[in-house]
């Protein structure tokens, strides 16, 4: 009954924010979550991972200073505050669970969840 739920994705403009949040269900958030994005015709790419405690984050060079991960455990709930949104950050954004933030290699994480679509356009 494992369950991860984005939310929050939809149309901005270049420059804009969006807050995606990921809520869990069905276990404990007692793990390390990753987001990850997927364009249309390009491999799955993680975005950044959040340990269980929040102490610690790992992200990819293509959105440091402009995402931000974050966390409230007593929510079951895992944010990702997208500032400065570019066009080429279109793509479809899942969380997934996993054990430690050493790596943003989907084939390290063990729940995903259906994605929400985020479309940066003018």
């Amino acid at each position: 009954q494992l369950q991860l739920v984005e939310s929050g994705g939809g149309l901005v403009q270049p420059g804009g924010s969006l807050r995606l949040s990921c809520a869990a269900s069905g276990f404990a958030l007692d793990y390390a979550i990753g987001w990850f994005r997927q364009a249309p015709g390009k491999e799955r790419e993680g975005v950044p991972c959040i340990s269980r405690s929040g102490g610690s984050t790992n992200y990819a060079d293509s959105v440091k200073g402009r995402f931000t991960i974050s966390r409230d455990n007593a929510k079951s709930t895992v944010y990702l505050q997208m500032n400065s949104l570019k066009p080429e950050d279109t793509a479809v954004y899942y969380c997934a669970r996993t054990y430690y933030c050493g790596s943003l290699n989907p084939g390290e994480y063990n729940a995903w969840g259906q994605g929400t679509q985020v479309t940066v356009s003018s």
